[in-house]
């Protein structure tokens, strides 16, 4: 049987996907500093869920 010999259009793109992995990897890996970062500060985690929030709202009553 002969060995399997790769075309060189094959090497091309699988170089290419290496990179776009790497580039996903590390999208992944910011995301998941940055919402460590954020649960570790102690803030609330608020999400866009069509009510009001108190922390969004403008203060009033300060003296001007």
């Amino acid at each position: 049987m002969a060995p399997h010999v790769e075309h060189e259009l094959h090497q091309r793109r699988q170089g290419r996907n290496y990179g776009v992995g790497g580039l996903l990897l590390a999208f992944v890996v910011i995301v998941f500093a940055l919402t460590l970062a954020k649960v570790q500060r102690g803030e609330p985690v608020e999400a866009y869920d069509h009510t009001p929030s108190r922390t969004l709202e403008p203060v009033t009553g300060g003296t001007n």
